[in-house]
């Protein structure tokens, strides 16, 4: 079994003007598809995502787990 190509960053919350998840650009209609999709599909979505994120107008101030993840890494080494 192969990892699915994903955008997500965690930070799972909708923009309720845009209609885009604020940590990846998504609308919950692919977030919810995406596992189904071929993975053409799933990169066609992901090259609209950064036009996307510029329509949000609100970044979510709380700190990703993955940022943190990455963050408590680095602070190891």
């Amino acid at each position: 079994m192969t990892a699915i190509e994903s955008p997500c960053i965690l930070v799972c919350s909708i923009d309720m003007k845009t209609g885009f998840c604020f940590g990846c650009g998504r609308t919950r209609e692919e977030i919810g598809a995406w596992i189904g999709m071929t993975p053409e599909t799933r990169r066609t979505v992901m090259a609209e995502l950064p036009a996307r994120l510029e329509t949000v107008e609100r970044r979510p101030r709380r700190e990703t787990r993955r940022t943190r993840m990455a963050r408590e890494r680095d602070a190891l080494s």
